[in-house]
């Protein structure tokens, strides 16, 4: 009875092998010849419709690009104005906060420009008369006093300014 049973299960797995047959290998050619010729005379109209598809697709990119060009090109506009304006500000402004630094005593302006960012305060120091702003210095403590000298000689790496001030 166990023989009779092998046999009809092999009987059957060879049946469903007939109905439902191994698809082909990847890569392999199709015997069929009808499928060949179909292959053949589509692939010129395939290669067309791809070369269409990338045409178009490259054109909307292109028009992408081209929009964020003038967005970027307006941003660039809109921050040279800041920077013109700016410019033109701390000019007039700069000028003015020297004067006042200059005829202010040094015990003040010392502690003024103990409590400004670096690079402020250096900048108003180099401005100063050598005078003036040894007074000032003198009047610092001397950590503080050392730290804006560097900044004055361009000793310090533009990095350690920004985290300092």
């Amino acid at each position: 009875m166990l023989v009779a049973a092998l046999n009809t299960a092999s009987a059957q797995q060879k049946a469903e092998d007939a109905r439902n047959p191994a698809p082909p290998k990847a890569g392999a050619a199709v015997s069929d010849p009808k499928a060949n010729q179909y292959c053949a005379n589509i692939a010129d109209a395939a290669a067309d419709a791809r070369y269409e598809w990338q045409k178009e697709t490259l054109t909307k990119l292109e028009k992408d690009i081209e929009g964020r060009i003038k967005i970027l090109e307006e941003k660039r506009a809109e921050y040279e104005e800041w920077l013109r304006r700016r410019n033109e500000f701390l000019a007039k402004a700069d000028e003015a906060v020297v004067a006042i630094y200059s005829r202010m005593r040094p015990e003040a302006a010392a502690l003024q420009l103990a409590n400004m960012k670096d690079e402020t305060a250096a900048a108003i120091l180099a401005k100063l008369g050598p005078r003036s702003a040894s007074a000032v210095l003198n009047e610092m403590e001397p950590a503080r006093a050392a730290q804006l000298s560097n900044v004055i000689n361009g000793s310090k790496r533009p990095q350690d300014n920004e985290k300092a001030g």
